[in-house]
């Protein structure tokens, strides 16, 4: 190829070079590496040797020891206000705080306070140390984000309700009332219940209606029983002596002389 050409360029300048090289045909290199089967692969990746790591030298990987943090004296002090207040309240509930500000916050602890339901505010952290070795350890997930806590000595859960009606910025997450973990829809289902009064009115109704129907059912045989002996004694006495004894004849007519 390469001596075509410059003989096509040199020949129309008239003269030749003296040498030209030309090209005899020879073959190309077609022989490339067989690759290795399947199963020779996986078995020399199997008995690949693969050296041990060195070890390292005693001493060199000391065990890290963490520090141990004491609590402070605030901690312990609402650590200890914490176990007062299961102790003495029937009503713990958890609340969640949606930026709610400062004028709507001080309504609500006043419509609460009406109840006698206070608004405690506890750190999360100081929450879940204190619930994580108390019988309540399942209030611990409750106390993500913003939380705050309504406290009462009654559970007072209708006027709970009514009172975050007015505040959509507070949702209920759940509670502990009567030492008894509840979900929110617990709580609602809570708040439908009838009070202790009216249940033990209703209770007191009931045992007063059973006991007259006892007594009526009791004094109804005795009279009947005696109806049914004076009827007896009526069919047996005879026609005329209605008004004598019964058993009994009555007294002849003396005959006229």
């Amino acid at each position: 190829m390469a001596a075509t050409l410059c003989g096509r360029l040199l020949s129309k300048q008239g003269w030749l070079p003296l040498t030209q090289s030309v090209r005899h045909g020879s073959k190309a290199v077609t022989r490339h590496r067989k690759p290795m089967h399947i199963l020779k692969q996986k078995l020399m990746a199997v008995t690949e040797y693969i050296p041990p790591k060195p070890a390292a030298p005693p001493g060199a990987l000391t065990p890290r020891v963490k520090p141990v943090q004491e609590e402070s004296g605030l901690v312990l002090l609402l650590k200890k206000e914490l176990q007062t207040m299961f102790q003495d309240c029937k009503m713990i509930a958890v609340i969640q705080n949606n930026a709610t500000n400062s004028e709507d916050m001080l309504l609500l602890k006043h419509r609460l306070h009406k109840h006698g339901i206070k608004i405690k505010f506890i750190p999360n952290q100081v929450m879940r140390s204190y619930l994580a070795d108390s019988p309540y350890v399942n209030m611990g997930p409750l106390f993500i984000g913003q939380t705050v806590l309504f406290v009462s000595k009654e559970p007072k859960v209708k006027e709970m309700l009514l009172s975050l009606r007015t505040s959509p910025q507070m949702v209920l997450l759940g509670a502990c009332i009567e030492k008894i973990l509840l979900s929110r829809q617990g709580v609602l289902n809570y708040a439908k219940l009838p009070s202790v009064t009216v249940v033990q009115g209703e209770l007191v109704s009931g045992l007063t209606m059973l006991t007259s129907q006892t007594a009526s059912m009791l004094q109804r045989h005795p009279a009947h029983l005696s109806l049914l002996l004076q009827q007896y004694l009526k069919q047996q006495a005879p026609a005329g002596s209605t008004n004598g004894t019964p058993g009994e004849s009555p007294p002849k007519a003396e005959e006229t002389s």
